[in-house]
């Protein structure tokens, strides 16, 4: 069974000679509240995804970031990308649930179960067809997710415990992404405000982005994506 639709996505918007951003579609951010203001978020997946995203991460945790299910199901059919489902996901129910959805990839966070659950869910969204991307904050987290076999992983920038409220910087990746599985593709998540922190997120060891908050607030999001999607002049010419 292939699981790695969403993956390839990335690889091949890496390919292509882009940096890989991957939108992340939420409503409501703990830090700076409504996102939205008004507008459609199936619009704007569709909008981003015209950009040139090559894959979309929907935020489905209703308390705190206003999602749903719903949202997710509207935005697969709408926009036809690979989908990650972010939220608290805890049991196997949560992950059938996702890929009943039409979600492709799961955020599984090491920081909010015990690593026997953590292995449980991982080899159970693989088992059903699921890429399961596994979220670390800490150094100890990047290597749990080495033990499990992650070849899709997430390197928070925020404290998701604290409800992303935190002063995150990119500065975590850097310090984090040489302990990152071996082979693993790397996602940079959180607290990217600027095309330059995007930037300096690749040089570290990311492979990809994953940008929410930043082109929410942009006047122009479609402009703001493509700004940071674009690479710099150094790194086109093969500087890695």
């Amino acid at each position: 069974m292939n699981n790695t639709k969403f993956s390839s996505a990335l690889i091949a918007r890496k390919q292509a000679g882009f940096i890989p951003v991957i939108p992340d579609i939420k409503c409501i951010s703990p830090r700076e509240g409504d996102l939205l203001r008004g507008r459609d978020p199936v619009e704007a997946a569709k909008l981003l995804a015209d950009a040139g995203a090559p894959a979309l991460s929907i935020v489905t945790e209703p308390k705190n970031f206003g999602g749903s299910m719903e949202l997710l199901e509207r935005i697969v059919a709408e926009t036809k990308l690979p989908i990650l489902r972010k939220d608290f996901i805890n049991s196997v129910e949560d992950v059938k649930l996702t890929k009943a959805g039409g979600a492709e990839a799961i955020l599984l966070i090491c920081a909010t179960q015990p690593f026997p659950l953590l292995r449980k869910l991982y080899e159970e969204a693989l088992k059903i067809g699921l890429e399961p991307l596994v979220e670390a904050h800490t150094k100890q987290e990047l290597l749990l997710a080495g033990q499990i076999g992650a070849k899709l992983v997430g390197i928070n920038n925020r404290n998701i415990l604290a409800l992303e409220k935190d002063d995150g910087t990119v500065s975590a990746t850097a310090l984090l992404a040489a302990y990152k599985p071996k082979a693993a593709l790397l996602i940079s998540e959180s607290s990217l405000q600027t095309p330059a922190q995007a930037q300096a997120a690749v040089r570290a060891g990311a492979d990809a982005v994953l940008i929410g908050t930043a082109i929410w607030r942009a006047e122009d999001m479609r402009e703001c994506y493509l700004a940071f999607s674009r690479r710099t002049a150094d790194h086109v010419h093969g500087q890695h």
